[in-house]
């Protein structure tokens, strides 16, 4: 389809879909209040210990059942609602500042419509835009699996906490959630009238309005509304006229949720969601050139962050429109036993229109053409079924349960030049058609695949009769069975009927050993195994095929709690062995005209080595005062492997992972008469990284300080029981510049940096009931 028919068909589409959330904001400004995000904030921090200092439990769904968060033999970390509010994380996208040390998010490439999720130093290659291949993180949304990493960045709607679940999750999350899992838990409806209107600015043409509305109960049916806008300008400015500029977004999203319990054994909940996001590309500037290297007179060496892009490109936003519905039943047929049924559907339609290089690539060439439009269409739905058994007797608890998840997508891509230089290089003109040629017609590349996976997994933790019921020994095992195929249509603009097809079927096991040394204090040791998924990448020029790599992963733990549980401290340490890993060897094709890269996706052969150690530490020294520190040591070695392309052995690395990374948050809250003052300031510091892909051996990047902080008055009381909040905050608050990618060009010799967002801030207002 025509990009601009597509673009405009969306448009519509997503229009009609947000009217009421759109319609719903200036309605709630007027007046309406909210329902109370702070009661939610006073149950995540009451007191444990009844003085009111002592720290509050936190309860996670790992396990695939509720627990106590120091009971779960599994290293997790958790940012709750308060967390997301104090750092101001509207999507994923925020995370990527390594507020959770283990966890890292990064853009493919330059681009904002897709992001790749690593844990632990298991980072998937480079490019999962693709719709025959996978990702290296399971990411759930409510217990759905999310089956594409287009829409990560989309805007989350009411969280209610999200879990990091590190180390392989292979036994009870299944296939490629082989660094770990992303679990992100949305509020239930409360069956009660409550209403939260936030509205605010920011910096960079920046606003945003959330309208959270929970409706009473009727006849045992509860509802809640989610609606949503976040948008801001570019952070770059693109000279070219009329065009935006880098690293702009439009966030919407509308989420309707309702919930049935018609009695204490039986709940039926349904939730439909639709988003839409509308990003341009980061900006990936020139900060080193070898000597004598020829250059246009406009292009510019910028060693720090620019403000401002040298050339000016045609640029359009990278749309996406994802829309699913879910059904969650539960069921209690006798006492200690629940069955459940998780039911799922869900579409994404993602355009992209990357020009983030400009003429960052190549050295100067008179009347050349430059300025690589990477241009791309994918699209891809999922039907996912999950029945879990939850329960438990005498001294022991089980889960188990079936899995089925079918999927469909394909792509298309094209990357034609769009500038051409004069014969000195003192100016440039745009290309009247984005054409490559007669003969060469869009798209250059397309395929279609499919996938199919089917699993049944258990898992028991057995407390034997012995040791004062101090011990727990846990095990599991996960069956899957895979299939996959794929044709590509077109290769380097000519048709094309290369297909690949890929079966495979695996046991994935899972043993833990926890003892509680003394009360508060439990030691755990574990081992599991995950694999992800063989697949194709559609980059290639025949769709050759590959196989699954799998990870085994050893760990011990010790989680404790003291000082009248005024502290918790959680450490963990594991050494990972990666085996078969799949990475991507990539070259220019200069084939028949076309200006794509082509990559080849193969196994290495021999075992990677990963191995970290992690401590989370919590203490609330006095009332109202938590500091919250986190930290991770990743170390890793990859024997070299042999590029299909050159025959070459090519060493290899751990890609996106700092050795040291460090958080460190502070909030105190001050109560006055009426209202409470909160103060939060967080930091994240990370060494420096090698980014893109795996086989890069460019250098480093820098290591980075981020710090971010809020200062807010809330439940400031108003007439008819009112409340309202006020907060000031700023990400990145001392304006600090480093590189998250970095690429190099052994033939241009040209180094080109994407750098962090500069300093944001804003004030938000919330009025709620």
């Amino acid at each position: 389809m025509d990009s601009k028919a597509l673009r405009g068909a969306m448009r519509r589409r997503i229009s009609l879909e947000l009217m009421a959330c759109v319609a719903a904001a200036p309605l709630a400004l007027a007046g309406a209040p909210a329902f109370a995000e702070e009661a939610a904030v006073a149950a995540a921090g009451a007191d444990a210990s009844g003085d009111g200092v002592g720290l509050a439990e936190v309860t996670v769904t790992a396990q695939k059942r509720e627990t106590n968060l120091q009971q779960t033999p599994i290293a997790i970390s958790v940012e709750s609602a308060e967390d997301l509010a104090n750092r101001r994380v509207k999507s994923l996208a925020d995370l990527m500042d390594g507020s959770v040390p283990s966890l890292r998010i990064a853009q493919f490439a330059r681009r904002n419509s897709a992001f790749s999720i690593g844990i632990r130093g298991v980072f998937p290659s480079s490019d999962t835009n693709q719709p025959a291949r996978d990702s290296a993180t399971g990411v759930y949304i409510d217990g759905v699996y999310l089956g594409r990493p287009q829409g990560l960045g989309a805007a989350l709607f009411d969280i209610e906490r999200i879990e990091v679940l590190k180390g392989p999750q292979g036994t009870l999350f299944g296939r490629n959630a082989t660094g770990g899992a992303l679990s992100i838990v949305t509020r239930e409806p409360s069956g009660e009238f409550k209403f939260r209107q936030t509205a605010g600015v920011s910096n960079f043409n920046g606003y945003s309005s959330e309208t959270h509305i929970d409706l009473p109960s009727f006849y045992g049916v509860a509802i809640k509304i989610d609606g949503l806008i976040t948008k801001r300008d570019g952070v770059v400015d693109n000279p070219a006229q009329g065009q935006p500029g880098f690293n702009a977004f439009d966030r919407r999203g509308l989420a309707i949720r309702a919930k049935w319990a018609p009695s204490e054994t039986f709940s039926a909940d349904y939730g439909y969601d639709v988003s839409y996001d509308d990003t341009t590309p980061s900006y990936s500037q020139l900060v080193e050139v070898a000597p004598n290297t020829r250059l246009s007179p406009l292009v510019v060496v910028q060693t720090n962050r620019a403000e401002v892009a040298d050339i000016g490109v045609p640029m359009a936003e990278s749309e996406g429109y994802i829309y699913g519905h879910r059904l969650t039943l539960r069921w209690t047929p006798w006492e200690n036993t629940e069955i459940r049924s998780i039911s799922a559907y869900r579409e994404i339609k993602q355009s992209q229109y990357d020009n983030g290089a400009g003429a960052h690539s190549n050295p100067f060439t008179p009347n050349a053409q430059f300025a690589r439009y990477s241009l791309a269409w994918m699209h891809q739905d999922q039907l996912s079924q999950e029945f879990q058994l939850v329960g438990s007797i005498p001294r022991l608890n089980y889960v188990a349960g079936l899995y089925y998840f079918k999927e469909t997508g394909g792509d298309q891509a094209w990357a034609p030049n769009t500038l051409q230089w004069n014969a000195t290089g003192t100016g440039y003109t745009q290309l009247p058609s984005l054409r490559v040629g007669a003969e060469f017609d869009f798209p250059d590349r397309e395929s279609e695949a499919k996938a199919r996976s089917t699993a049944a997994f258990a898992q028991f933790t057995w407390t034997p009769p012995i040791l004062d019921d101090r011990l727990r020994l846990t095990a599991g095992a996960r069956y899957t069975k895979d299939t996959r195929s794929g044709v590509l249509t077109k290769v380097n603009g000519l048709p094309d009927g290369s297909r690949f097809t890929f079966k495979d079927d695996r046991i994935d096991p899972a043993v833990s050993a926890d003892f509680d040394v003394i009360e508060n204090v439990h030691a755990y040791a574990k081992y599991g195994t995950a694999y992800r998924a063989g697949g194709a990448n559609s980059r290639s020029l025949t769709y050759r095929p590959f196989g699954p790599e799998v990870i085994k992963s050893a760990e011990i733990g010790l989680k404790s709690e003291f000082w009248d549980r005024r502290a918790r401290v959680n450490l963990a340490a594991y050494k990972t062995d990666y085996e078969d890993m799949q990475v991507d060897f990539n070259r220019n094709a200069i084939v028949l005209g076309s200006n794509r890269t082509v990559n080849e996706t193969v196994n290495v052969p021999g075992v990677a080595k990963i191995k970290g150690f992690e401590a989370d530490i919590t203490v609330a020294p006095i009332e109202n005062l938590t500091i919250k520190t986190s930290y991770a040591y990743t170390t890793a070695h990859i024997p070299p492997a042999v590029n299909p392309f050159n025959n070459a052995l090519t060493p290899l690395n751990v890609i996106y992972t700092p050795r040291n990374a460090l958080n460190v948050a502070i909030d105190y809250t001050w109560p006055q008469e009426n209202f409470e003052i909160l103060f939060h300031i967080d930091g994240s510091a990370a060494g420096g990284f090698n980014s893109g892909n795996n086989t890069i051996t460019s250098p480093k990047t820098d290591a980075s300080l981020n710090i971010n902080a809020r200062l807010a008055i809330v439940n400031f009381e108003l007439a008819d029981g009112h409340q309202m909040d006020i907060s000031l905050w700023s990400r990145n608050l001392l304006d600090e510049e480093h590189a998250t990618a970095q690429s190099f060009s052994t033939a241009s010799r040209f180094r080109t940096n994407v750098f962090n967002d500069p300093r944001s801030y804003g004030i938000d207002f919330t009025i709620r009931y």
